[in-house]
């Protein structure tokens, strides 16, 4: 119990000296000098799957600057002595990462990019003293540097790092990009897209044609064209979530997981983990995410009690649902029906996307969805579907369910304020209960609706009808009293509206539940106060 997790802490060395509880990933790094005959191995997993931590394992396992012989003692890899006598610190390494390359505007963006590459640079000052470099590089490197290099010099700095570190060295560098296309899927809605490709398709040019590169490594969520980012590397492989390669490199199998469960003694906890975190399909293996369950096992070492909780949500916006679900028609609706009620769909997969075509087809969206962590694929049979490969995708586990469903209440309410009531509304204030019956059975019909809807959904449903049209609306779902589930007041007529929800599958029930929520209203004696 007095195990230490780590979460959010992305630096490999900090997590083995300080002794914090690691899975081991270092097969990683067999899997990669294995592949010698690739030069750019491009991996796709979605946020908070390790991506960062990964990356930086590699570095401190490569670089010729460190000595880390004790921090990979015990892991796996340390049993290969042969391949760490050959590349355990043997090389320089270039580790740049993306991850907080954003704004609102194309000048603060590059003003980010060009602080990263200054960092990058300074974390090499021996270079402003390399005996081995000419004056003209050095003033070169120092321009970058100090910031007063211009976007030319800054889109291709990479590539001069690269060089001037296998000229000191006497060695090729190994190069490793996280994060690349974070840059693009942050300014894509903020009208700059074109000039953020421009520039990362400079800054990536360090893939084509270099003599200084022992290969590289790069991680990312989508696989964008290579005609859109990657031009002229023709050397690039891709190591996605539908490939078996690395399949298990990245986030936890459920043998992980329950080896850390019985490590701290709460193995009863992965009935509740796998309901909630696992679910996802890379490659052949199910996986679990890790940020999911590293903040999960942390709340339970304070309190064994805990529930679990949606904690991958909170990381990023998570708006891509929302914005789906109002932009599309009836059929893609029945899609979404089909998926909250935990059913799959089976659509074609781009597999090389590019952010400023993701709103341009239906396919696009499903395929960011897809790549991104929201759906994943189900173990079936792939099937052709116009000339390409269909998979069956589905929501992987409840917490991206509970996504779903919170992002088809808000576009459900959204709806609601700019939908004409008129008629609903005199229906319910003359007691014309069939009309009333008549006009929510349209409403539930042209939205998103599924059978494990519950009181709560109808409480937020009739709550979003009235809200915005002037009347005031309270409910228990909201205020959390013992009384009836919700009051509509017109206080400009002096009259109110009461409801009591009641929720079965079977329709046996529905004159008994309904006798029932009167009783409770009569019982309970609402007061208009």
């Amino acid at each position: 119990m007095n195990t230490m997790v780590p979460v959010g802490i992305s630096q490999f060395s900090e997590i083995r000296e300080k002794g914090f509880y690691y899975v081991d990933k270092s097969r990683l790094i067999e899997e990669i000098v294995a592949d010698r005959g690739t030069k750019v191995t491009l991996i796709t997993r979605p946020r908070r799957f390790g991506k960062t931590l990964a990356m930086d394992m590699l570095a401190e396992f490569f670089d010729i600057r460190r000595e880390s012989a004790a921090l990979f003692d015990g892991l796996a890899i340390a049993k290969n002595r042969e391949l760490c006598e050959c590349w355990m610190n043997h090389y320089p390494v270039v580790f740049v990462s993306f991850k907080d390359i954003e704004g609102l505007s194309y000048p603060k963006a590059y003003a980010r990019i060009r602080a990263e590459i200054a960092r990058l640079y300074n974390a090499h000052y021996y270079l402003d003293s390399s005996p081995r470099l000419t004056p003209l590089l050095k003033a070169e490197y120092r321009r970058i540097l100090s910031k007063e290099a211009d976007e030319e010099e800054v889109g291709s700095s990479l590539k001069t790092l690269t060089s001037l570190l296998s000229a000191h060295y006497g060695k090729k560098v190994i190069l490793l990009i996280d994060e690349y296309d974070v840059p693009l899927a942050k300014v894509s809605t903020n009208g700059y897209y074109k000039e953020m490709l421009e520039m990362m398709r400079a800054i990536l040019s360090v893939l084509k044609d270099n003599s200084s590169l022992e290969f590289a490594i790069i991680t990312g969520c989508l696989q964008i064209a290579k005609s859109s980012i990657f031009t002229g590397t023709n050397n690039l492989v891709a190591r996605t979530i539908s490939d078996d390669d690395l399949d298990d490199c990245f986030g936890f199998t459920e043998a992980e997981v329950n080896q850390i469960l019985s490590d701290i003694g709460l193995e009863e906890k992965i009935g509740a983990i796998k309901e909630w975190y696992s679910g996802y399909c890379f490659g052949n293996k199910e996986i679990y995410c890790p940020w999911d369950v590293m903040n999960y096992i942390r709340d339970l070492l304070r309190d064994s009690s805990r529930e679990p909780m949606a904690y991958w949500e909170s990381t990023s916006s998570n708006d891509i649902i929302y914005n789906f679900m109002r932009d599309v028609g009836p059929e893609v609706n029945d899609k979404f029906e089909s998926l909250l009620s935990g059913g799959y769909i089976v659509t074609p997969i781009e597999k090389n996307l590019t952010y400023d075509l993701v709103n341009a087809s239906e396919q696009n969206i499903w395929t960011l969805l897809y790549c991104t962590g929201y759906l994943t694929r189900v173990k079936e049979p792939i099937v052709q579907m116009s000339g390409k490969d269909g998979y069956a995708l589905r929501i992987p586990n409840r917490e991206i369910h509970e996504i779903f469903q919170k992002d088809a209440l808000k576009w459900f309410e959204a709806c609601m304020k700019t939908s004409d009531r008129t008629a609903l509304f005199h229906a319910m204030w003359s007691g014309d209960a069939e009309s009333v019956q008549r006009h929510i059975d349209d409403i539930l019909f042209e939205t998103i609706s599924y059978h494990d809807y519950k009181e709560d959904f109808y409480h937020a449903f009739m709550a979003g009808i009235f809200s915005g049209a002037g009347y005031s609306v309270k409910s228990n779902r909201e205020e959390g009293l013992g009384r009836t589930d919700i009051v509509v007041r017109d206080k400009k007529h002096r009259r109110a509206l009461v409801f009591e929800a009641k929720h079965t599958r079977e329709e046996s029930e529905f004159k008994r539940l309904a006798k029932e929520a009167a009783d409770q209203v009569r019982e309970r004696g609402i007061l208009m106060q």
